[in-house]
């Protein structure tokens, strides 16, 4: 359970749930808090609109356990090399500090902030003892994963969240419609399908709400805002996505048909329209020199890193959309790390807007004000960094190449003209 279950547990307080005992299950769940789940299944069925297949299981773990789970999940290798390459990245991007560890952050921070949770690879349901929650807070963890539980029953969620390794916008888009969707669902039950009428001013003063009430949390509120944006991004934007999702596809469950962008999770036509905007696939040529990581930022990340710097949520925002698809790469070498971010707008207006918000975020992180401009190319360059920003057409698509590099050193460490670009 992550920030914003917490703070939706204490929006929702004085708010009961009371549900008949399904008696498929009556009797049959076994261990501590067996009467709340028996309680709360029937309720989140009728929301989510599909049966529960088996018994849903619950175990209670102590904050050392769960400190073991965590740490077992970082030291997989797949998550080892994310959390080196994330790190790297956020560094160069300057959205973490340069002195920041970011596997011990990040799990001093889980741990901070898990209440309970479901594993689906043991397909059980843990709630976190010896915390000092309430029984409206275990209640509300209790429910709110088990309705990933049940997702599971229907879609393997663990194949899922592993799926698209070197695409993590897709995944961070995969993750907003589960978590979305367990704390919409959530909140439905709780305000019995009116969120409108019984939480005043709505979801946006639950988004206030959580938002003001994160600094509850030493480990979260001293977070870079980059990660504390991205934790609550699937929880936030995610039960938007499913609010949306309830309006226009009344009845039908989102797992057959899932957004593969953050872009198509932040704007509604860009899921819901009449035609999908689907995300470029952008390949980089061969690389020059070694590779420390490569990802994607998508829609969400690239709006992160704008406003960061430029401390806009408008203009960072509006500079964002448009984002077609991107590829960034890290490269190692001699005098420090050089990064290449190769970028897809929908028009050549979007492109130059963004192309002028990387210029004004140059600007401000190296303090350079004026910038050579040859061959289509603009470099700014300050005693530490030099950055190229260069705006070109590629087989009809608009393409921005950001290249950040160690001063004195080659801007020319990848080749805009050898991207591939495909739909």
């Amino acid at each position: 359970m992550t920030p914003a279950q917490r703070k939706i547990a204490f929006l929702l307080a004085a708010l009961s749930l009371t549900a008949a005992c399904d008696k498929r299950f009556s009797g049959a769940a076994q261990g501590p808090y067996a009467s709340q789940v028996e309680e709360a299944i029937p309720s989140i069925e009728k929301v989510m609109g599909v049966k529960f297949k088996t018994q849903p299981k619950l175990e209670a773990r102590s904050a050392a356990e769960v400190r073991a789970y965590l740490v077992k999940q970082f030291e997989e290798s797949s998550a080892q090399k994310e959390l080196a390459g994330t790190e790297v990245t956020f560094k160069l991007l300057g959205l973490i500090p340069d002195t920041m560890h970011l596997k011990p952050f990040i799990l001093d921070l889980l741990q901070e902030q898990v209440a309970g949770y479901y594993d689906p690879q043991t397909k059980v349901l843990y709630v976190v003892e010896g915390r000092g929650a309430d029984d409206m807070m275990i209640n509300t963890t209790i429910t709110h994963e088990l309705v990933h539980a049940l997702q599971d029953q229907y879609m393997n969620l663990d194949s899922l969240q592993k799926a698209g390794d070197g695409y993590s916008d897709r995944q961070s888009a995969a993750q907003a419609v589960i978590e979305g969707q367990a704390t919409f669902e959530q909140m439905n039950i709780v305000t019995q399908g009116n969120i409108a009428a019984k939480i005043p001013g709505g979801w946006d003063r639950v988004r206030e709400l959580i938002r003001e009430n994160s600094t509850a949390m030493p480990r979260f509120s001293n977070a870079p805002m980059a990660i504390q944006e991205s934790l609550l991004f699937p929880y936030l934007s995610g039960a938007e996505f499913m609010k949306r999702w309830h309006d226009l596809r009344p009845g039908k469950l989102p797992f057959g048909e899932m957004p593969t962008s953050t872009e198509q999770v932040l704007h509604e036509k860009a899921f819901f329209g009449a035609t999908k905007d689907l995300p470029l696939h952008i390949e980089l040529p061969a690389a020059q020199g070694k590779v420390l990581y490569e990802n994607e930022m998508g829609e969400f990340g690239t709006r992160l890193f704008l406003y960061q710097h430029l401390k806009d949520v408008n203009s960072s925002s509006l500079a964002a959309m448009g984002w077609g698809g991107d590829r960034i790469r890290v490269l190692a070498g001699a005098g420090g790390n050089s990064l290449a971010w190769v970028s897809g707008w929908d028009t050549a207006v979007d492109a130059a807007e963004f192309v002028d918000a990387l210029g004004r975020v140059t600007s401000k992180r190296y303090g350079v004000t004026m910038a050579d401009e040859a061959n289509g190319a603009r470099t700014y360059r300050s005693s530490t960094r030099t950055v190229s920003i260069t705006q070109k057409e590629i087989n009809g698509r608009n393409v921005v190449l950001y290249v950040d590099v160690p001063a004195g050193a080659s801007t020319a460490i990848l080749d805009i003209s050898s991207v591939k670009i495909s739909q």
